[in-house]
């Protein structure tokens, strides 16, 4: 049999940033943690000269008809290039055989909403049930689907925007204010911060732009940016300063997560909760309305292979 071959608007026109699409991450954590899965080290080759990476990522999910591999480039000068700075494609195997199911070339469109339904997940276990207000560090694509996973899980009024361009913060803040949600730019990253009650990192920084001076008791930090080891979106004294640090993957995130630069900067490796044992009862979260969390996303093979399958199924449904 030919394997299906599913293009961007197909997937468009199929699948969208919303509940039941969150639910699903947050059960594929679950199954990350409750152990079966097979899910080996992110590939990941940097591109300097280019200002560009390379991951490559897939996950087997016991049940799960097929598996999906990922290719998943990130150009970050592509913007001037009139280019997203996101792309990439995933090759569906079937998980008895071997064989292509599918080839969804979504050019990075199903990467982009598994990440922010995975913002949404950590928002839901870790974040203040009452939280309204939120910050976004960015003012790209996954900046707008962040806050847009957040009014998912948390009763989300108000919102600022910052980002190293403020005029792309302004058009961001603009286009995202609707009804029942306000939204703003500010240009001081201290003001987004201490405005907040959960803060969303969506950059490629290589160097923090969330300094830990700037949190508060109660707030929730999502840091989203840093897969690869050069990446660093917070202050590593952020690290020191949060009553819990959750990773989605704890070896991920040792390698080329924030818990990377915050070892590189002498603090203690410790058995850090993953997101997925919190979801599954296995480690506990939030338990004080005061707690400073963090989550740090790095991004892993099974959220690729839950959404893939996902995608699939709805095409299927919808022919």
């Amino acid at each position: 049999m030919n394997p299906l071959i599913l293009t961007e608007p197909d997937l468009r026109a199929r699948l969208t940033l919303d509940a039941p699409l969150v639910d699903l991450i947050e059960s594929a954590f679950a199954r990350l943690a409750r152990g079966g899965v097979v899910m080996p080290p992110i590939l990941s080759m940097h591109l300097p000269d280019m200002n560009g990476e390379v991951d490559i990522k897939t996950a087997y999910i016991p049940g799960f008809q097929g598996f999906a591999v990922k290719i998943s480039p990130g150009f970050f000068d592509n913007p001037s290039r009139g280019l997203p700075s996101t792309s990439g494609l995933m090759v569906v195997l079937d998980s008895e055989t071997g064989q292509v199911r599918a080839v969804l070339l979504d050019n990075g469109y199903l990467t982009d909403l598994r990440t922010a339904a995975a913002g949404g997940v950590a928002a839901r276990w870790l974040a203040r049930p009452d939280a309204t207000r939120a910050a976004i560090f960015g003012a790209g694509l996954q900046a707008r689907l962040q806050l847009e996973a957040l009014t998912l899980v948390r009763p989300i009024a108000e919102a600022m925007i910052w980002a190293r361009d403020p005029s792309r913060a302004q058009a961001l803040a603009a286009s995202l204010t609707r009804p029942g949600l306000t939204v703003r730019a500010t240009a001081d990253p201290a003001e987004a911060a201490a405005f907040s009650d959960i803060i969303v990192t969506t950059t490629p920084a290589t160097q923090p732009i969330l300094m830990a001076d700037w949190l508060r008791p109660g707030q929730h930090v999502t840091a989203m940016g840093s897969d690869q080891p050069g990446k660093t979106e917070l202050d590593p004294a952020c690290l020191a300063r949060a009553d819990l640090y959750v990773a989605d993957r704890l070896s991920q995130t040792r390698l080329m997560g924030e818990l990377r630069a915050a070892i590189a900067a002498g603090q203690p490796d410790r058995d850090h909760p993953e997101l997925g044992q919190i979801i599954a009862g296995q480690r506990p979260g939030r338990t004080h309305p005061d707690q400073i969390t963090i989550c740090d996303l790095t991004g892993t093979g099974v959220q690729d292979t839950a959404i893939a399958t996902h995608a699939l199924d709805a095409f299927s449904k919808a022919t």
